[in-house]
C-alpha cells in the first residue's frame, strides 16, 4: 500500500464522515449517534483482551499493546483524525462493556456468531476463520478424524464467552468441555495436562505452534465451522456501523488489510 492510496483513503473517509454528520439520522444529540460522540471527545474508545496474539496481545518487554487488530484501530483512528484509546477487557464481558459504553467498538479478534448478533452489531467482515483442534505432539496420533474428539473421556478446553465454547457444545456433545476463564487461557491447560485438546482458530493455532513446539494443530487440512471475522458495536446505532462498514471497504480496496494480514501471518480460508 503506498503513500497515494493511504491518502486517498483518508480524504474518502473525511467525505463519509461529513456527509454522515449532515444528514438527520446523524442529527442527534451525542448520546444518540456514536460517530458524533467520538469526534466530539476526539477519541475512540476500543475494548481489547490483549491475549489473542497475533490479534491482540501486550509486549512481553514494554507491555505494550500489539497485533493485527490494534494496527487495524490505530489505523482507523488516524483516518478519523482521532487518538486511539485501548479499554481492557475479556471475552465473557465484551458485550457487556458495549452496552455500558465502556468502549465505542470491540477490535479484539472477534468471530461473528448469531448468539453474539442477537444482543450487539458487526461491522462487515474483514476477513475469515474456522476452527482446529490442538493437542500435544506426543497425543496427536490418538485423534486422526474430528468423531475421535467427540467420545466420553475426551477433555476439550476452551475460553467462556468465546464461539469454540458455543462450537464444541454442539458439534462434540460426547467430549467433556472445561470452560476456562480469562485472563488465564484454554491452550495453558493443554500445556499443563489437564485437558486432552483446546479448540483453537486458523489464526491463533499458527501462532501457537511455533511458539510452542511441543503443540500441534491436527485436522488443518480438515478445518470446521468457517465464520466470517468482524468488529463489534453496540446494536441501535446505524450511523455509526455504517461508518465503519465504509472504512472496512475503503481500507480493503487500498490493500490495508492484506498488508497487515501479511505482517501478522493471518492465515485466511
Amino acid at each position: 500500500m503506498n503513500r497515494r492510496e493511504i491518502g486517498a483513503g483518508a480524504v474518502a473517509l473525511s467525505g463519509i464522515a461529513a456527509a454522515m454528520l449532515a444528514s438527520p439520522a446523524a442529527a442527534q444529540p451525542a448520546s444518540g449517534s456514536r460517530l458524533q460522540a467520538v469526534q466530539q471527545a476526539g477519541v475512540i474508545r476500543f475494548g481489547t483482551t490483549g491475549d489473542f496474539n497475533p490479534m491482540s496481545f501486550r509486549d512481553p518487554a514494554s507491555r505494550e499493546l500489539r497485533g493485527h487488530q490494534i494496527d487495524a484501530a490505530r489505523q482507523l483512528a488516524a483516518d478519523m483524525n482521532l487518538r486511539a484509546e485501548f479499554v481492557p477487557t475479556d471475552w465473557r464481558t465484551l458485550i457487556n462493556g458495549l452496552q455500558a459504553n465502556q468502549y465505542d467498538a470491540v477490535f479484539t479478534g472477534t468471530s461473528m456468531s448469531v448468539a453474539r448478533a442477537m444482543a450487539s452489531a458487526f461491522t462487515i467482515p474483514w476477513g475469515r476463520n474456522a476452527f482446529v483442534p490442538l493437542v500435544a505432539r506426543a497425543n496427536a496420533a490418538r485423534f486422526k478424524d474430528w468423531p475421535d474428539l467427540n467420545q466420553r473421556g475426551v477433555t476439550i478446553g476452551t475460553n467462556l464467552g468465546t464461539t469454540m465454547e458455543q462450537f464444541v457444545q454442539g458439534a462434540l456433545p460426547n467430549a467433556t468441555l472445561r470452560r476456562v476463564e480469562s485472563p488465564a487461557r484454554d491452550w495453558q491447560e493443554l500445556l499443563a495436562g489437564r485437558v486432552d485438546a483446546t479448540m483453537s482458530s486458523l489464526i491463533e493455532a499458527a501462532f501457537l505452534t511455533k511458539e510452542y513446539p511441543q503443540l500441534v494443530s491436527i485436522l488443518a487440512d480438515k478445518p470446521r465451522n468457517p465464520i466470517p471475522m468482524a468488529f463489534m458495536v453496540a446494536a441501535g446505532d446505524p450511523g455509526w456501523l455504517t461508518f465503519l462498514n465504509a472504512w472496512i471497504t475503503i481500507r480493503q480496496a487500498s490493500g490495508f488489510f492484506d498488508e497487515i494480514n501479511t505482517r501478522w501471518g493471518i492465515v485466511q480460508l
